[in-house]
């Protein structure tokens, strides 16, 4: 297929596109798993290509690969819903439009974007594609997100095979970097020098293919938590005795400098914004401060006052004890915060605190209920470690129901939040492993591998830390975010759940996973700033509507979910 522009023009910004209208939307699984697409866009030149996986995993899958022309982005363009319902925007993605690079034309000239459309099995043939593809340089790594001085080391792989003994010219820093040339394998390995913080962008020319690839380096894991906790402790929470919200950590205004509060669901004072107190509680268990203690018992104050009645394990929406938007969701938050707590101080209270959170989650709709964050394989072995063995007996007959209630599901997700998303088919298929390393019954272990290939529909292998095992995700920035724009956010927090779940998959299911784990793990380290500051939503797409993207939002509100993760599953074991 090729589109072929024939005028005097002069390309601006995002002027010409190309719509290509897949079905990238989620309805009732019964629908989306086989008629819908999971699409994956990677811009990277004359390198570029779409890889539309069918979101059940079944095959075949849909792939398109640029055979002549540039790309150097897309954005999304969507009519607002499909049912004039605000509820209704998390469920659709848009039409993907593709950006050609800048061009000029002359009276009689033209330039020509060409593909090809095929059809393949799965992630391994669509990367076979790329690599038998005359000169298409594929860039693949070890890690997109590094960390302190770790090497940050990758190759590229040039397709069709060569017998050129001199390898693809690659630019980093305005510099020419050396490469290791393989012309057996037509692979060339790259070590970029460590000490420059932030995005790392490098610069591909193979014969007449030119491309690039991302990466983002951060400061040490520790130092980068380090920041990002006193940062909550002195910018984001609220220190007023007059006010019901002291003790609260509250979002951030990264534009205004200032702290923002208002009583609507994804920016109020409980929800999502719990996993700041997760994460300073986590933080104080390896690395002791008093002013952050401080800080911490200030808002387990504010919790137990306003957010959670500890006698019935009650958990509120907002303060003061608000239940205007009762949500099941919540649940989960509190008792890993209750957990946590626990492990730094050892007082058996939090252990009495989380069982009756967990408990009434159970009573009032949690067996049926795919939630996010609940603690399963923590709680049993600290309850049992504690000598708490019957109420572990209890905790765990209420998770064995829960699971069995997804293993009985199978791929028939039902409908949330969103119809239908990573940050269901994630927490099933961690939920499930998990009883499986509870138990040992193998009946667990066959589901999980139900629910894996579910997930990793979800994840990408674009050659840019934005992508690179990032699930998607297209309406986050709308709910929690300051600007509320729609569209791919990229990363997230939440496509970390992917990487819990394969991080416990790995262990029982098959060793492959745990690079992948580690990938989706360290991704949302890049929303994370060196000051200690943060964002909730990355918004990936050139524009959105028509309106400028690819920008971080001003505040930070929810995202310290995925600093806890990294630091659990990637620093401290």
């Amino acid at each position: 297929m090729f589109l072929r522009i024939q005028l005097k023009m002069d390309t601006l910004d995002t002027d010409v596109g190309i719509d290509v209208p897949l079905p990238d939307y989620y309805t009732k699984a019964s629908v989306g798993l086989t008629q819908c697409s999971n699409t994956h866009i990677w811009c990277g030149e004359t390198c570029s290509y779409l890889m539309a996986l069918r979101q059940g995993g079944q095959a075949p899958h849909l792939g398109l690969l640029l055979q002549q022309g540039s790309l150097k982005g897309y954005s999304i363009q969507r009519s607002y819903d499909f049912s004039g319902r605000e509820e209704e925007v998390s469920n659709t993605r848009g039409v993907i439009r593709l950006h050609p690079e800048n061009f000029k034309l002359q009276p009689g000239e033209s330039y020509t974007l060409s593909w090809k459309l095929f059809w393949f099995n799965g992630k391994k043939q669509f990367k076979e594609v790329l690599q038998r593809t005359p000169d298409y340089i594929d860039v693949t790594a070890d890690d997109f997100v590094v960390t302190g001085n770790q090497p940050l080391t990758f190759r590229i792989h040039v397709g069709g095979g060569t017998t050129s003994t001199v390898g693809p010219q690659v630019w980093w820093q305005h510099h020419l970097v050396a490469t290791d040339w393989d012309q057996a394998t037509a692979t060339a390995v790259v070590t970029l020098p460590a000490g420059v913080n932030g995005e790392n962008l490098v610069v591909i020319d193979w014969h007449e293919q030119h491309t690039h690839a991302l990466f983002f380096r951060t400061l040490p894991l520790v130092e980068l938590a380090s920041r990002r906790v006193h940062f909550i402790a002195e910018k984001q929470q609220c220190l007023n005795p007059e006010s019901v919200l002291n003790g609260a950590y509250l979002i951030y205004d990264n534009d205004e400098h200032q702290q923002y509060y208002i009583h609507v669901n994804d920016h109020n004072g409980g929800r999502e914004r719990v996993g700041m107190g997760v994460l300073m509680a986590y933080y104080l268990r390896h690395i002791p401060d008093k002013k952050l203690y401080k800080s911490l018992l200030a808002y387990i104050n504010y919790v137990t006052t306003n957010l959670v009645d500890v006698e019935t394990g009650t958990v509120y929406n907002d303060a003061p004890r608000n239940n205007d938007d009762p949500r099941l969701y919540n649940y989960p938050w509190v008792a890993q915060l209750f957990l946590e707590m626990f492990q730094l101080e050892n007082d058996q209270k939090y252990l009495e605190w989380c069982y009756r959170v967990m408990m009434h989650f159970y009573q009032i709709g949690g067996v049926e209920f795919y939630a996010i964050g609940i603690p399963m394989a923590e709680s049993m072995r600290l309850f049992r470690q504690a000598g708490r063995k019957e109420q572990a007996d209890q905790l765990l007959d209420c998770y064995r129901q829960n699971v069995d209630y997804i293993v009985k599901n199978g791929v028939n997700y039902p409908e949330s939040e969103v119809s239908y998303e990573q940050a269901i088919v994630g927490p099933a298929a961690l939920y499930v492993v998990d009883m499986y390393h509870l138990t040992g019954e193998e009946k667990y272990l066959a589901a999980a591998k139900v629910q894996l290939q579910s997930l990793a529909q979800f994840e990408g292998l674009q050659p840019d830390y934005h992508l690179n095992e990032v699930a998607l995700r297209h309406w986050d920035g709308y709910w929690f975010g300051k600007n509320r724009m729609l569209d791919d956010t990229f990363p997230h927090y939440w496509t970390a759940l992917s990487g819990l779940a394969f991080a416990h998959a790995q262990q029982v299911v098959e060793a492959s996973y745990e690079p992948l784990a580690h990938k989706s793990l360290r991704a949302p380290l890049s929303l994370f700033g060196e000051d200690g500051s943060a964002s909730c939503a990355m918004i990936y797409p050139l524009k959105v509507n028509g309106q400028a993207a690819h920008q971080l939002d001003p505040w930070a509100n929810d995202q310290d979910w995925g600093l806890y993760f990294a630091l659990k599953y990637c620093e401290f074991k």
